[in-house]
């Protein structure tokens, strides 16, 4: 595959794509990625080159933030409409990460980014 084709998008831009809500992070739209992850197994994202990327999950907890900062993601989007809790939007604040939350899916939301060009995280291979 040609990776000419990727492109990375600013969150601002995503936040349209995905018709998300931003929950925390107005200062930070401008921030681009260039690549991410869909999971709603932490685990399997602190062993991928995820530092940069986008983190998509279904799972609504304190977990999803503190894999964000430890993994390098650069913002989260919670699928399926699920909203964060009080607790949640707090460590996304002290963290400074990024909070979102979408309509769609997972496989959606994904499909969504990758059709704009964002490529997936793949193990064995670095970040960009």
């Amino acid at each position: 595959m040609n990776d000419e084709r990727f492109i990375s998008l600013k969150l601002s831009e995503v936040q349209k794509l995905l018709k998300a809500e931003i929950i925390y992070g107005d200062h930070k739209l401008e921030t681009e990625v260039e690549t991410a992850a869909g999971s709603d197994l932490m685990s399997d994202l602190l062993t991928g080159p995820t530092a940069g990327a986008l983190l998509l999950s279904g799972l609504n907890n304190l977990q999803v933030i503190r894999t964000a900062v430890i993994a390098g993601f650069r913002g989260v989007v919670l699928v399926r409409g699920k909203k964060p809790d009080p607790e949640m939007i707090a460590q996304a604040r002290m963290h400074d990460v990024p909070l979102m939350t979408t309509p769609f899916t997972l496989f959606t939301a994904c499909g969504r980014l990758f059709k704009e060009g964002v490529r997936g995280v793949e193990r064995g291979k670095k970040s960009p």
